[in-house]
C-alpha cells in the first residue's frame, strides 16, 4: 500500500553546569548531554491513522570525549498510533409511499446530525432560485414531463459535496430511485455505507394513503382511522388528494417495488430491511440500533492502531 514518510528530529539539551572554580574556563565540572530524537510518520494514502517510529539518543560531552549512548528514557524503537475522527456516516433509506419514511429520516437526523437529502426539495429550491439546473427542471415540468435524470443527479451531486454533508454526513431520502441513478452516483464516487430499507405489507400502505386527508386552511394532514380530526368542523373541509385513490396507490406501490429492487442490486451488501409495520418507535429502534453498531464498528477500527 502506498504511504507518505515524513522524518523529524529534534535536540532537547540539558542546561550547561557552571563551570567549576577548580577548572580552566573551557572545561566543566560535569558531564554535557544532548539527547536526540527521531521520528519517522508513516502516512498510509486513504487512510485515517498514522505510524510513527521514534528512537531517542543521547550524547554525552565528558571532559575528555564525546559518547553516544542510547538514552535511558526510551532504548529501542517506540511504535505510535495516532487515529482520526471517524469518517461521517453516508447513509441511503427507501420505503414506499405511507411507509413513513419522513418520519424516521427526522428521527434519524435529529440524533445523528446527519444532513437530510431529499431530491424532491432540491428540485423545488433550485427552480426557486432560478438556477440552471432549476431552469432546466421548470421547463420540463412546464411540459408535463419528468425531470431528466442527469439534472436530478447533478443537483444531488451538488447537495452531497456541500460542506456540511462532507464534515457531518448524509441521510439520502428516496434516491437513488433507479439503478441508472444509483450508478451515476457511484460514477461520481458517493456509495452509502447502509442501505435502509423501510418494509410494509402492501394491504396497510393502501389503508395508510386512502385514508390520508388534508386540512386546507391549516395544512395538516389527518388520517380517518389513526388520526382523526379533532372537530366536525375540521372533518367538514378536509379534502383528499387525486391521486390516494386505491387504484392509483397499487400503481405508485408497483412502480416502487420494480424501482427498490433494481437499486438493491447494487446495495446488496450494504442493505438492512427495516419491519415498519410498527409504531414510529419501534421502526427507530431498530434503525438506531444498526446505526450504534455501525459507529461502534467504526470506532474499533480507528483505535486499533493506537491500541
Amino acid at each position: 500500500m502506498a504511504c507518505s514518510v515524513n522524518f523529524s528530529a529534534m535536540t532537547l539539551t540539558q542546561p550547561k553546569p557552571q563551570p567549576s572554580s577548580s577548572s580552566s574556563s573551557s572545561s566543566y565540572g560535569s558531564n554535557y548531554s544532548k539527547s536526540l530524537i527521531s521520528q519517522f510518520s508513516f502516512l498510509p494514502n486513504n487512510s485515517n491513522s498514522t505510524l510513527s517510529l521514534r528512537y531517542d539518543t543521547t550524547l554525552t560531552l565528558t571532559r575528555s570525549r564525546l559518547t553516544k549512548t542510547p538514552s535511558p528514557n526510551a532504548s529501542h524503537f517506540t511504535v505510535m498510533a495516532s487515529a482520526k475522527k471517524p469518517e461521517p456516516l453516508k447513509i441511503m433509506i427507501s420505503g414506499a409511499p405511507a411507509s413513513g419514511k419522513g418520519t424516521q429520516c427526522e428521527l434519524i437526523t435529529q440524533k445523528y446530525g446527519l444532513v437530510h437529502i431529499a431530491a424532491g426539495d432540491l428540485l423545488r429550491a433550485e427552480v426557486a432560485a432560478g438556477s440552471e439546473n432549476g431552469r432546466r427542471a421548470k421547463e420540463s415540468m412546464e411540459k408535463g414531463q419528468l425531470v431528466p435524470n442527469e439534472i436530478v443527479v447533478m443537483m444531488v451531486k451538488e447537495r452531497l459535496l456541500q460542506q456540511d454533508s462532507l464534515e457531518n454526513g448524509w441521510l439520502l431520502d428516496g434516491y437513488p430511485r433507479s439503478l441508472s441513478q444509483a450508478t451515476a452516483l457511484k460514477g461520481f464516487g458517493f456509495e452509502p455505507d447502509l442501505f435502509i430499507l423501510l418494509e410494509v405489507p402492501e394491504d396497510l400502505l393502501v389503508e395508510r394513503v386512502v385514508g390520508r386527508r388534508l386540512d386546507p386552511v391549516t395544512g395538516k394532514i389527518y388520517h380517518l382511522k389513526y388520526s382523526p380530526p379533532e372537530t366536525e368542523e375540521i372533518a367538514a373541509r378536509l379534502t383528499q388528494r387525486f391521486d390516494d385513490t386505491e387504484e392509483k396507490v397499487k400503481l405508485r406501490l408497483r412502480t416502487h417495488h420494480q424501482n427498490v429492487e433494481a437499486v438493491l442490486s447494487m446495495y446488496k451488501d450494504v442493505t438492512v430491511k427495516i419491519e415498519g409495520n410498527v409504531s414510529k418507535e419501534d421502526v427507530f429502534a431498530q434503525i438506531d440500533g444498526v446505526l450504534t453498531k455501525l459507529l461502534e464498528q467504526r470506532k474499533s477500527t480507528s483505535g486499533s492502531l493506537a491500541a
